[in-house]
């Protein structure tokens, strides 16, 4: 597929991964599975469809550094950092408008830096299955068939009937946010509600198009930049990019276009490739491997009468006693001691560390 592109947005901090998560070591550099980080499987399970000289990356100033040292086969000039945090829509239009100036017939591919999947081969048949459909003119999205009623993911309505597993792409009938528990219970049981896993496709003639329409005044920024590689590409986009609206995607562009049916908006809903977006350390937990008495240890531990643990620690001995249920990370600078149940939370402890003014443990 040799006009396919990806764009891996690889810009978040990864504050529920605190203290291992920090401006400089977010998440998605992070090795939390095997010897690679999680941007590294990114880039790896893509290879069969994107091969890594048509990869851009999205991040920012404090690890850009570290990205193109983990990625040494994606060209340097092609891993970017934003100049200032403006969500999802101003980067996908950002790199839209640069695949535009390279080949005007390209398909853009979005993809997290920071999800676990699987199965890589049955995901690599689906991304190329979202692609012919993209090639088609179409918005493409990737649904996730919902293992539980979650209320922390965004829902695709698909039409009724829909299975799991097939390679058409079906019209999409709405978004829906990020709903009460009942809801996501009600959108569970009537199995055409599927997660939205925040992986899009489209030609970018048709992306750009959309905002146009939907978005223009982050379109008419972004129009402003010379082509990619031009000499003055670099100081344009300090001087435009800040100045977009703070809008996701979804938002701007993938709810106003389902609704009008225009471009038209339509989705495969997949079946179990193994998706994660390992959202917090339980998720780390749910997915390691745990001892007779469900506990995950990445650490030289004695453990006693205690059971479903999560111990990450480099240097030194950990001993838990009668203890159940909790994450217990150590850093050189900072311990982190958790409800396992409370983990989505780590974030807001992030929040005030900042507010305290403790520069230096973020």
């Amino acid at each position: 597929m040799p006009r396919t592109y990806g764009l891996i947005l690889a810009g978040g901090r990864g504050t529920r991964f605190w203290p291992r998560s920090r401006r400089r070591t977010a998440k998605q550099v992070l090795r939390l599975f095997g010897d690679r980080s999680l941007i590294q499987q990114t880039v790896a399970r893509l290879a069969p469809v994107i091969p890594p000289e048509r990869i851009f990356v999205l991040t920012n100033d404090h690890l850009r550094d570290e990205i193109v040292r983990q990625l040494p086969e994606v060209p340097r000039r092609q891993i970017l950092a934003e100049p200032a945090p403006r969500n999802t829509a101003p980067a996908i239009g950002l790199a839209a408008h640069i695949l535009q100036s390279i080949d005007k017939d390209a398909l853009m591919g979005v993809f997290p830096s920071d999800h676990v999947i699987a199965k890589p081969r049955e995901y690599a048949r689906l991304v190329k299955a979202a692609f012919r459909a993209a090639a088609e003119g179409n918005i493409v999205v990737l649904g996730i068939q919902p293992r539980w009623p979650e209320t922390g993911y965004g829902y695709i309505q698909f039409p009724k009937g829909v299975k799991p597993g097939g390679r058409t792409a079906l019209a999409v009938h709405r978004f829906r946010e990020k709903p009460e528990s009942p809801v996501a219970r009600r959108y569970v049981a009537a199995g055409n509600f599927y997660w939205n896993a925040g992986m899009f496709f489209w030609r970018t003639s048709v992306l750009l198009d959309a905002l146009r329409a939907y978005k223009p005044r982050v379109a008419s920024l972004l129009a402003t930049l010379p082509k990619f590689g031009a000499r003055a590409f670099p100081g344009k986009l300090a001087e435009v990019f800040p100045l977009c609206e703070n809008i996701s995607i979804d938002y701007a562009v993938l709810e106003p276009a389902s609704l009008a049916g225009r471009p038209p908006v339509v989705g495969i809903p997949a079946g179990d490739i193994g998706w994660n977006d390992v959202g917090s350390w339980n998720a780390v937990y749910e997915l390691e491997a745990r001892d007779a008495q469900g506990n995950t240890l990445r650490a030289n531990a004695l453990i006693a009468a205690s059971s479903g643990n999560y111990v990450d620690a480099d240097k030194k001995l950990v001993a838990l006693l009668g203890v159940n249920d909790l994450i217990v990370v150590d850093t050189p600078d900072a311990l982190l001691i958790a409800d396992r149940s409370r983990a989505q939370e780590v974030g807001e402890l992030v929040k005030r560390i900042e507010l305290a003014g403790h520069e230096h443990l973020l």
